[in-house]
């Protein structure tokens, strides 16, 4: 019989998911880890901190210091020092950022996962310090971590190339969506197939802005129902805003908490325009696609592996525009492609199989059958 486990999941906002996909990631996957018997402990920061359990995982509230290059950091150093994480068996720790904090749990004799993320330093809000500061962060999580997790075949060919180091791949889950509650639309005075989506943290490189121009280029009918905010994006958040004023067409929402809500736009929409360029595997766009909403995604390497042929793909605004008159035009062949990528959805990226493999990597680095990588001293 397997152990049963005391795992820390480090370096995130915390649960309950309200942000995004690394705190969505920790819900789905820490609370199928309970439900399997191992003891989980999610360090927060941020939230309700009377909650101390939630979905069988044990909640740590620890403070941070609310700034942009430090919020972070500040609350896992707190974190690794703590209690719970330094008796744990194994560490989740997410977000190559926090790799400089790793010794304090490698004294302590935990094994650590590193989940990287997408190529952070390629993010047009860091300076040069910031992009220096994440690609440091990359050769010390190679350094000092027992294992990497890659959530797209893309980041792991980066760390094979870059660092020559292999990474353990394990993408995210998409929720299968198929009883939406669209009488809740109304709420926002929308309807069903009546408008195109975004959801986005507003950063430049998602895109958001190209989303808009997009819409503004083409002779598109139906508004276009924005999503998202950001904290630390001011003057980006302002220009979006003035695109919006001199367009009737462009709704910007503000942030969506409420994920009955936000399921029920996924799945009414006639098209969701999806902009993210460096994140991997990113959930929004397998939400999308497990609401069977049709996808417009912004033409990488990511947005590519996990769509397939379920989706199409733009790289410009007018590209964009000719893709939103085509779903208007021909909205029957749009949710078949929907549907076709919710199927897709089903078959390759559940969260029960994502726990699963979770599971298997930290039973394996507890028993000792993953150890610290020798690895190439090129780009160290």
């Amino acid at each position: 019989m397997e152990a049963r486990l005391s795992i820390a999941m480090i370096g995130t906002r915390g649960v309950p998911a309200r942000y995004g996909g690394f705190e969505t990631a920790v819900e789905e996957i820490g609370k199928r880890l309970a439900v399997s018997g191992h003891d989980v402990t999610v360090f927060c920061r941020g939230y309700d901190r009377d909650v101390r359990e939630y979905l069988g995982m044990h909640l740590v509230h620890l403070p941070a210091l609310r700034y942009k290059v430090a919020e972070t950091l500040s609350h896992t150093s707190l974190s690794v020092l703590h209690r719970r994480a330094r008796q744990a068996d194994v560490a989740l720790v997410f977000n190559a950022a926090n790799a400089p904090l790793l010794p304090a749990l490698r004294a302590a004799g935990v094994p650590i996962a590193v989940h990287v993320d997408g190529l952070e330093w390629q993010r047009s809000k860091w300076s040069g310090g910031g992009r220096r500061y994440y690609l440091v962060g990359e050769r010390l999580a190679v350094r000092w971590a027992d294992a990497l997790i890659a959530d797209a075949i893309g980041i792991k060919r980066y760390y094979l190339e870059r660092y020559s180091v292999d990474s353990v791949f394990i993408p995210y889950g998409a929720p299968l969506i198929t009883a939406p509650t669209e009488h809740r639309l109304a709420e926002l005075d929308l309807a069903p197939g009546a408008y195109h989506l975004v959801v986005a943290r507003f950063e430049p490189e998602n895109h958001v802005h190209l989303a808009l121009d997009g819409y503004v280029t083409g002779e598109v009918e139906r508004p276009l129902v924005v999503v998202g905010t950001a904290p630390y994006a001011g003057e980006y958040i302002a220009g979006l805003r003035r695109k919006a004023a001199q367009h009737s067409g462009i709704r910007l929402v503000g942030g969506v908490w409420d994920q009955e809500l936000l399921d029920a736009l996924y799945a009414g929409c006639v098209s969701y325009v999806h902009g993210h360029s460096v994140g991997g595997t990113n959930p929004s766009l397998l939400r999308s696609m497990g609401a069977a909403a049709p996808a417009l995604a912004y033409d990488v390497e990511f947005n590519r592996e996990v769509l397939g042929e379920c989706g199409h793909f733009w790289k410009d605004p007018r590209q964009l525009a000719g893709l939103l008159e085509a779903a208007e035009r021909d909205p029957s062949a749009c949710r078949e492609m929907g549907r076709k990528a919710q199927e897709r959805a089903a078959k390759t990226y559940t969260w029960d199989d994502v726990a699963s493999r979770y599971e298997r990597l930290c039973l394996d680095l507890h028993a000792g059958r993953r150890r610290h990588r020798r690895i190439s001293s090129r780009h160290m």
